[in-house]
Formats: structure tokens, C-alpha cells, sequence
């Protein structure tokens, strides 16, 4: 096996070499043709080598987005990217091409791996392959929240200068293009768009548009505080400071958290990802393990048994998986895609006949089931329509039924294809057995075979007919009675077990409660991100009060504008915050109550109330008063929050992260090493006795 396996990781490597060798003479070859000039002229202006990685990354963007598997990753790259790298063109493609390369390095020699130590089980090399798609997401994901967290870190050192700059200028606009001349930076192509808002016709609008695009919301608000200090000018505090310059140092101070918050959560599930999702490649290496070292082991892993806990272990490490990604994700750009097409639902739900189809589970407009499955998405902060979501629900019961039926057709043979290839023979508890004990094995099981296959099928067979059909075969012609005997009998609890392996009316029972399991699947998926999404609830509270702080005191802000600055930032609450920002014009006292009874929060309720005083008894200073004056005492508490919210996570994600792993080693070897040698003992141990 092992030999085999170097022999097959050589054949492999040298197979990739010679593809890499091909490709790079083929970009050689092609490298001067009209689409590499297209891409070179994408950076006019910049001299660079023919052969550069540059030119080669423009190259292959070509090519990826020929591909349509790879174009699908691509084109979700380019969307986040681009929100990054307002623009600019080249770098979104070089960027997109790198991330996908770097991914494709990665998954190349896993496939080749996956291939390799399942190539006799076609079954689990096809969900593993499928579930490297699931990790591709994962490996993408994870390099653009890098180039976003870069960006973050950048915000820091750009407040830092736009600070110095308003210093000599005392203009917002001048202060922001001064800064935003270093073109290297992806900070720069943010101040470069907020600049030209400034300075545009309609900034209001303008900025409109770019809250939808923008890659944080820490820029949101450097661009709000931007245009509200342009349009009304600057004020000083009771201290003398420019109020626009203490605004930037509370954004920067909620960045320096939020960074501080992702570094710890990027260290706490670093590995959590890659811990839940090994297990699933060690299966085979611990069979044969397993069956290379204890022969009595053999039955179980390949057998029946075996193959449902290997399924078992491999749904436990999907669904792991997918819960790992919910509970880690915190990107913000993710959060602002626009892609929301979700293509192949959306090409399903157009089709005429499946649209009919789809339509009948979708609850009508107007029931009570509709409103709450609206309620859902909305609570889960879900981009999905609730077409799409059934769409979601009905092919995933469709192909777990199909999947279940299809596994339970595979249980069958495997037990079949295990009575007629497995060799027949006493062998003993620990080792295998030798070549030439193997080779006698095998011909009694072709001989039990050759009487298989000749009653297959026949239900009704008695072992007195086995036994007069072996007395008149070559194979038994100078056997003795008690030899016929004794293999009629096991040929007999052989052909038992052969004809009772068919499709059972409990199974197709069991394939139509996991298809329920499966359409509930993706509510249960909404349900788990509400419950984290409420662990955040604290942290958008406290955000809020920032906000909150940083327009109170700037002339002419009302509660109205307040609100609007809220629904633009929120997540959690953005629900409700934008029904009452609807309502306000009717009734700026009810829809303020309105909005205190359809949320639960203590903390915010209060904001709420403070809002409430300020619509008709007080300024708003003199509402938020205590968010001035305790400043220091909310920072620390929003730190604390943060460490009791990774604290949380941490620990829900390790033991979901831990899970496959556990089972892997417990369920899959321990167990059955234990039960089935106890049992293995227990019959040696009474076919000893009663031979005494």
C-alpha cells in the first residue's frame, strides 16, 4: 500500500510539472496578442516586463473567466473587490486572479491527495471532491477579508494624516485630496471618491449612492461627518477642539476596537476550519489502518456499518463546516455585495413549470406563515428573497431523498460484494493472513460463490437443497459429510443474507424523513444566524452611542437625521429602525413608541427613550449628556463586550470545530476496535470450550 501510494504521488507530481511546463510555454506563445495588450493598457502610463507577474495574472484572468467553474468564484471575487478598489480596473482583476490562483495551488494537490487514498471507495472520493468546493469558499473568503482588514488598519494611519492636513488648511475637502495622493494605498481610492462627492453638484446624493458601496462603515461615517462639517462648518467643543477632528478620533478609537476584536477572532479560528474539516481525509488511512492491524475489523469497515458511519461522520463534518464560517464571519464587505442574484436560483425560479411547482410551498402574501418566514430573513439579516429560499428548501429535499435512496441501494451491494469477495476463512484476532493462507481462503469463497449465485434469488431455498446441489458438483466430489455439511450451512447464512439485501418500505421511510430534515435545513440555517447575530447585539448598541455622540452636537442634527443615521448603520436592528424612520412623519412621539415595543434590548430601549425626550422636552446634547461624560467608561465596556463576545464564540466554535474529530476517532476506530473485539474474544473464547 505504501509503496503504491509514493509510486502514485511521484506519477502525480510529475503530471503537474508537466502541466505547469505546458502552460507556461503556452503563455509564452500567446503572450503578444491583442488580449495581453488590452490588459497592459488597462495600467497605462507604468512600464512593465512582458513576462511579469502583472501581465501574467491579467493573463489568466482571461483564461479563468472562460471557464465556468471558475468563473462563478471569479465574479463573486470581482464584487467584493471592486468595493475595495473603486475603479480600478487592473487591480481587481490581478487581485481577483492572485486570491483564485493561490486557492487553486492549494486544492490541486488535495484533489490529487483525496484521489490517491480513495481510489477503491468511488463513493467517498465523490463527496470529497464536492466538498472541496466548500472549501474553496472558505480559502477565497479568507484572503479578501485580509486585503479588507488591510484596508481597515490603513483607515488608522489616513485619519492620522487627515488630521495634520485640516490642521494647515482648516478644509475638509482640501485636507481629504491632500491625503489621497498616495495611489499605492487602498484607503486612497476611498478618499479620492469621498473628494470628488465633496466637490460634486449633489453631494447628498452623491454620498447616497456611495454609503451602498462603500467597503465599512467606518468610512460611511468619515464620509457623513465629511459632508456634515463641509455643509454646516466646524464648531468647538467647551475645551476649544475642532469637533470635526474629535469625531475622527472617536471613529478612530471604534476602528482600533473592531481591529483588535477581528485579530482575536482570526486567531481563535484560525485552525477551526482546517480542524473540522481533516477528519474527512483521514477516513481511509484509518481503515486500513485498521483493517492492515486487526483482521476481525474487516467485516465492520467493509461492510454496511462501516459505510454508514463513514456517511454519518462526513454530514457531521459538513454541517460543522458550514456552522464554523456562520459563527467566524465578520467581514464588511461581504456584507455589502450587492449579489443577491444568486444566479441558478434565480434561473430555476424562471423556469415556467418549476415556478408553478415552487409556488405551491411558498406561503401566500398576507397569511401568518408568510409574515413569519419574511420575519425570518429579515431577523437573519438575509440578502435571499423567499422564492429563493424555497427554491433552496425544495432542491435540497429533493437531493437528499435521491441521495438517501441512492445510499441505501450502495448499502445493499456493499453487504453483497463483501459476502462474495471477502475470503473464507479462521483467521486470527490480530495480523492478516499470509499470501498463500489468503490464496486457499479465496478459492473456498469462489466455491460458496459458484452455489450463490446459482439460488440467488430463490427465497424459498433450504440448506438439504444446498446440500444435494453440492453433492453433485466437481467442487464437493471427495468432500466428506461433515464437510458438506458445514459449508452448506455457511453458504446457506450467506444466500440469507443476499436475498434479504434489497431496497426494505422502511428505508424509503427513512429517505422521506431526512428529505423533511433536509427542507427544514435551511430555516434551521436562518434560526442558528439569528441566535449569533444576537450576540452582536451589544456591540451595534454601542456603536450607535458613537454615532449618536459624534451628531449631537453639530448644528441643526434633529432626531429625524439621527434615525436616518442609524438605519444606515445598523444590522440587527435595521428592521425596525427603517419602519420607524417611515413612520416618523406621521407621528415623530408614536413611531419612536412604536419602534420601542417591536425591539427587546435594554440598552437600546434607552436610546430609544432619550430620542423620545428629545423630540419635544430637551436639546439633543442634554438627551445624550451621559454619552459625553461617561465616554470612557462606554470604551471600556465595549472592549469587555468584545472579549466576552469572542469568548462565546470561541468556545461554541471549538467544540463544533472539535466535533468531527471526536467521532472520527471515537465512533470510527475506538468503538469498533473495542465492541468487535470483545465479541471476537467472546466467540473464540465459547468455540474453545466447546470444543473441551
Amino acid at each position: 500500500m505504501s509503496n503504491n501510494l509514493i509510486i502514485y504521488g511521484l506519477i502525480g507530481v510529475a503530471g503537474l510539472l508537466v502541466l505547469i511546463i505546458i502552460a507556461y510555454f503556452l503563455l509564452v506563445r500567446r503572450m503578444n496578442k491583442a488580449d495581453v495588450k488590452h490588459a497592459m493598457a488597462l495600467r497605462s502610463g507604468n512600464k512593465i516586463n512582458n513576462f511579469s507577474a502583472d501581465v501574467i495574472y491579467q493573463k489568466l484572468y482571461m483564461i479563468y473567466i472562460k471557464i465556468p467553474g471558475l468563473k462563478r468564484y471569479l465574479i463573486k471575487l470581482r464584487r467584493r473587490l471592486e468595493i475595495i478598489n473603486i475603479e480600478d480596473e487592473y487591480l481587481t482583476r490581478r487581485q481577483s486572479t492572485k486570491i483564485l490562483t493561490n486557492a487553486l495551488i492549494v486544492i490541486v494537490p488535495l484533489t490529487i491527495l483525496i484521489i490517491l487514498f480513495t481510489k477503491n471507495n468511488t463513493l467517498l472520493m465523490s463527496i470529497l471532491l464536492i466538498f472541496e468546493l466548500f472549501m474553496v469558499e472558505t480559502i477565497i473568503d479568507g484572503m479578501v477579508d485580509k486585503i479588507d482588514n488591510k484596508l481597515l488598519k490603513q483607515q488608522i494611519d489616513f485619519f492620522t494624516e487627515i488630521r495634520h492636513a485640516y490642521h494647515e488648511s482648516n478644509m475638509v475637502e482640501e485636507a481629504i485630496y491632500q491625503v489621497a495622493q498616495d495611489d499605492e494605498l487602498e484607503i486612497s481610492r476611498q478618499a479620492e471618491k469621498i473628494y470628488e462627492i465633496l466637490i460634486s453638484d449633489d453631494p447628498e446624493a452623491e454620498l447616497e449612492k456611495y454609503y451602498d458601496i462603500a467597503p465599512n462603515s467606518y468610512l460611511k461615517e468619515f464620509a457623513g461627518i465629511s459632508y456634515l462639517t463641509r455643509e454646516f462648518g466646524d464648531r468647538k467643543d467647551q475645551n476649544g477642539a475642532s469637533l470635526y477632528l474629535k469625531n475622527l478620533n472617536n471613529i478612530t478609537q471604534e476602528m482600533q476596537i473592531e481591529i483588535l476584536k477581528r485579530d482575536k477572532l482570526d486567531y481563535v479560528f484560525q485552525s477551526l476550519s482546517v480542524i473540522a474539516a481533516v477528519p474527512i481525509l483521514f477516513l481511509e488511512p484509518v481503515k486500513n489502518w485498521a483493517v492492515s492491524q486487526f483482521s476481525f475489523t474487516s467485516q465492520f469497515y467493509n461492510g454496511k456499518s462501516g459505510l454508514i458511519v463513514q456517511t454519518l461522520i462526513l454530514v457531521l463534518t459538513f454541517i460543522c463546516y458550514t456552522l464554523i464560517r456562520r459563527i467566524k464571519d465578520n467581514s464588511s464587505t461581504n456584507a455589502n455585495i450587492k449579489n443577491t442574484e444568486n444566479p441558478w436560483q434565480s434561473k430555476i425560479y424562471k423556469n415556467r413549470i418549476a415556478k408553478k411547482i415552487i409556488d405551491l410551498f411558498i406561503p401566500r402574501k398576507g397569511t401568518k406563515e408568510n409574515r413569519k418566514i419574511t420575519t425570518l430573513l429579515k431577523n437573519a439579516a438575509s440578502k435571499m428573497k423567499i422564492e429563493w429560499l424555497y427554491v433552496n428548501r425544495i432542491t435540497l429535499t429533493i437531493s437528499t431523498a435521491i441521495i438517501s435512496i441512492f445510499l441505501f441501494f450502495e448499502l445493499h451491494q456493499i453487504t453483497i460484494r463483501y459476502i462474495y469477495e471477502q475470503p473464507e476463512s479462521d483467521y486470527n484476532i490480530l495480523g492478516q493472513m499470509s499470501a498463500a493462507d489468503e490464496k486457499k481462503a479465496m478459492a473456498v469463497t469462489k466455491k460458496h460463490n459458484y452455489f450463490l449465485d446459482k439460488f440467488k434469488g430463490k427465497i424459498d431455498t433450504t440448506k438439504e437443497q444446498i446440500e444435494v446441489a453440492m453433492r453433485y458438483s466437481p467442487y464437493y466430489k471427495d468432500a466428506t459429510d461433515q464437510e458438506i455439511q458445514t459449508d452448506a450451512e455457511k453458504i446457506y447464512t450467506k444466500l440469507k443474507i443476499v436475498n434479504s439485501e434489497y431496497l426494505q418500505w422502511f428505508e424509503i421511510l427513512l429517505a422521506f424523513i431526512f428529505a423533511t430534515i433536509g427542507y427544514m435545513a435551511p430555516i434551521w440555517m436562518l434560526m442558528f444566524q439569528i441566535r449569533m447575530r444576537q450576540l452582536d447585539m451589544e456591540d451595534e448598541v454601542m456603536q450607535f452611542q458613537t454615532i449618536i455622540l459624534m451628531l449631537m452636537k453639530i448644528e441643526r442634527i434633529n432626531v429625524e437625521i439621527i434615525l436616518e443615521w442609524l438605519e444606515r448603520y445598523a444590522n440587527i436592528f435595521k428592521e425596525p429602525i427603517t419602519k420607524c424612520v417611515n413612520n416618523y412623519e406621521s407621528g415623530a412621539w408614536e413611531a419612536l413608541d412604536e419602534l420601542k415595543n417591536d425591539v427587546s434590548y435594554v440598552q437600546f430601549i434607552r436610546i430609544i427613550e432619550s430620542l423620545q425626550a428629545a423630540v419635544e422636552k430637551i436639546p439633543i446634547q442634554e438627551a445624550f449628556d451621559e454619552l459625553d461624560t461617561e465616554r470612557a467608561y462606554y470604551q471600556d465596556k465595549r472592549k469587555e463586550s468584545n472579549e466576552r463576545l469572542i469568548s462565546k464564540k470561541g468556545m461554541i466554535g471549538k467544540a463544533i470545530g472539535f466535533a468531527p474529530m471526536v467521532c472520527l476517532f471515537v465512533g470510527y476506530l475506538i468503538i469498533p476496535l473495542v465492541v468487535i473485539g470483545m465479541l471476537s474474544m467472546t466467540e473464540a473464547f465459547n468455540s474453545m470450550t466447546g470444543m473441551m
